[in-house]
């Protein structure tokens, strides 16, 4: 779903940002190694391979395979791209266990959403399952370097920016909302937020149950084949599953799979950021965050 893919672009974002400012790697990196796939190169960690309790052989078989098979439509690190879903935030990756959810998707496809039958042995499955389970632990185990030097940008930039071409000041005012916000959050944390308006939390993003103000929670109605639809708090949605709490505090689920999915038409308060988040370029996000941080 394209609402799906646009939360997850702004973990994506973040993440890049900051890894662009000065940054120190630990003292021990003897347990990194390079590997290289799709015309990218990529730094595998020992110590997040060991994690994931994956076979090595098995990991860099499956990386091959998914490159030459998969990478296509997902992407080389299978983050997604035009019409294919990121695996790696995938609900049906993240809880499939031993290939018992992802296997069939791979093995028979996917036709009726644009996802062919790819004629792959069982090993070649296996391992793809092993490689994309790499990528969701060491997604979730980013802590091998510490954040320095934030605030890199252009705060003279970053205002014009703000008041011109990010459209920030139609929402948002120096002397009003934002008043003193550079000293309220650190650098990291100011830009996180602003990046990220919408606090994600736990691995399935669970909305509408955090302390968020209501103003700011999305909303959804998912409209099934018989015409029957329901109503309420977004809960969480992704490629392959929309929940929500209703009115009265009830919970409902429904598959997006099948020849008939219902149709989900999800109102989000905070659309402008995620509007924004595919036109950000790093300039931008580091000026901008400059800028913010001058709002004492």
């Amino acid at each position: 779903m394209y609402y799906s893919k646009l939360i997850f672009l702004q973990a994506a974002l973040l993440a890049t940002a900051a890894m662009c400012f000065g940054r120190q790697e630990p003292a021990n990196t003897a347990g990194q190694s390079a590997t290289k796939q799709a015309g990218a190169e990529e730094v595998t960690n020992t110590a997040a391979l060991e994690g994931s309790k994956q076979d090595p052989a098995a990991v860099e078989r499956g990386a091959k395979a998914f490159a030459s098979n998969c990478a296509g439509c997902h992407g080389p690190a299978a983050r997604g791209g035009p019409g294919a879903p990121d695996l790696v935030r995938s609900l049906l990756v993240l809880d499939d266990e031993k290939g018992i959810l992802i296997a069939p998707v791979i093995r028979n496809g996917r036709p009726d959403q644009g996802m062919p039958k790819l004629g792959l042995t069982e090993q070649q499955i296996s391992d793809i399952v092993a490689w994309l389970h790499l990528q969701t632990y060491t997604a979730g185990h980013r802590t091998t370097y510490m954040f320095q030097d934030i605030v890199t940008g252009d705060a003279k930039k970053g205002e014009a920016y703000f008041n011109g071409a990010g459209k920030c000041s139609t929402c948002h005012s120096a002397t009003g909302d934002l008043a003193g916000i550079g000293k309220k959050y650190e650098p990291l944390s100011l830009q996180s937020r602003w990046l990220q308006p919408r606090e994600v939390r736990g691995r399935r993003t669970r909305r509408g149950s955090g302390k968020e103000s209501s103003g700011a929670v999305p909303t959804v109605t998912v409209t099934l084949a018989s015409g029957q639809s329901f109503s309420g708090k977004l809960d969480h949605i992704d490629d392959f599953v929309v929940s929500l709490r209703d009115a009265q505090g009830d919970f409902h689920s429904f598959s997006l799979d099948g020849a008939n999915p219902p149709r989900v038409q999800v109102r989000d308060p905070l659309q402008a950021h995620m509007d924004m988040l595919g036109k950000y370029t790093d300039a931008d996000i580091h000026n901008v965050t400059a800028y913010l941080v001058t709002l004492k």
